[in-house]
């Protein structure tokens, strides 16, 4: 093969390298420079989006291993740059689809939103969240979380993200939009990634005491500057209740379908009820509800139903109406393992899939994988030649 032919193939072989954060091959990036292959030695030149990339540790190593694997290549030698203000400025331009800021998840989106309510917390609407998510991204779906509970986050440490301070991982900045961290298949982005203790230590992480305006603001724009890329499926944790953030996720995201997350409990299960009431109001969707800490069987067979009985069948029945059915899509048992899963920060449908809390989180995510992206009366982006 000659020199020429040879560095096209390298050149095709590194280009075929997908950035970690962007999952984008490096070629559509334009992070590819100068190949040249001399003698056996390929020469490559690479440049990475920031000064002090995260992820540039294994994007060397991925493109080295893929130009050594080119036959007539013994030896690599990599160059890796950074690129100039302009070419950052582009690359953004080119992941926005030449739209300035503009938030891609609302009416006509490609992508199928869900927010999952609840009306009281701690009846593990997180927990469900964290680990819907996970399930879904393992039955082959792009999968992004937002986490919409800005005073009581908890998805971060449920999907075991830490960066290397023992922290949780901020997003990597590109010009203006933030690159959000991957954890088990699934791009999360919360504002427990933002916080930092007044000493710069990374752990506790602070409080947020902040009042509509800026959680609004705040919302909008984990939906706008963050890069999730095209996906299937976007989640959103909501806060419990029908407040700030509620109303501003109805303001900006009215095409989004719902599910309530509520206990078998009568005060859980009455107040799970205003919430969905709550999302109609701005035309989302109830698609269904999920009754959680359901009675758990006891070793010796018998059951123990410590919040009682029915208060999912009960909230899915006070919601179905007007055409509209709603349904109990399961009923997730009282279990140690899940509880014990998210503390741990691996989710129990990945860790312990036989476990029947796990298995009824799973039931979940099948019945929503069934239903396909509508593309009835949506625009397309192509155009004809």
């Amino acid at each position: 093969m000659s020199g020429g032919s040879l560095a096209d193939a390298v050149r095709a072989a590194v280009g075929a390298v997908a950035d970690p954060e962007l999952r984008r091959p490096l070629s559509e990036l334009d992070m590819v420079r100068d190949i040249s292959v001399d003698g056996g030695v390929a020469r490559v030149a690479i440049a990475l989006t920031i000064v002090g990339c995260p992820a540039a540790d294994r994007i060397a190593a991925d493109v080295t291993a893929a130009a050594a694997s080119v036959p007539g290549v013994d030896e690599v030698a990599l160059d890796v740059g950074v690129m100039t203000p302009a070419e950052r400025h582009a690359l953004t331009d080119r992941l926005r689809g030449g739209r300035s800021r503009e938030m891609p998840f609302g009416p006509g989106s490609l992508t199928r939103v869900i927010a999952v309510t609840s009306g009281k917390g701690g009846v593990g609407k997180s927990t469900v969240t964290a680990n819907l998510a996970a399930a879904l991204a393992a039955r082959g779906l792009a999968v992004g979380l937002v986490d919409a509970d800005v005073h009581g986050f908890s998805i971060p440490g449920q999907l075991g993200l830490v960066g290397p301070d023992g922290g949780v991982p901020q997003p990597t900045r590109v010009d203006d939009l933030m690159l959000p961290p991957v954890a088990h298949g699934v791009k999360v982005i919360s504002i427990g990634m933002f916080l930092r203790r007044a000493d710069g230590d990374a752990a506790p992480l602070g409080a947020v005491a902040w009042r509509g305006p800026m959680l609004h603001r705040t919302v909008q724009q984990f939906l706008t500057d963050v890069y999730f890329g095209d996906l299937d499926v976007l989640l959103l944790d909501m806060p419990p209740g029908t407040g700030d953030v509620a109303i501003s996720v109805g303001q900006l995201l009215p095409n989004a379908e719902v599910l309530v997350v509520t206990t078998p409990q009568t005060a859980a299960s009455d107040v799970a009820v205003r919430s969905g009431l709550v999302a109609r109001q701005t035309g989302q969707k109830v698609i269904g509800v999920v009754e959680n800490m359901a009675a758990m069987t006891l070793p010796d067979g018998t059951t123990l139903d410590l919040f009682g009985a029915g208060g999912g069948a009960a909230v899915a029945a006070a919601l179905t109406g007007s055409g509209d059915e709603v349904p109990l899509l399961a009923s997730v048992p009282l279990s140690p393992t899940l509880r014990a899963d998210a503390d741990a920060g691996i989710p129990a449908v990945l860790a312990h899939p036989e476990d029947p809390a796990a298995k009824a989180i799973a039931q979940v995510a099948d019945a929503l994988a069934r239903v396909p992206r509508g593309l009835a009366g949506r625009s397309l982006p192509f155009r004809p030649r």
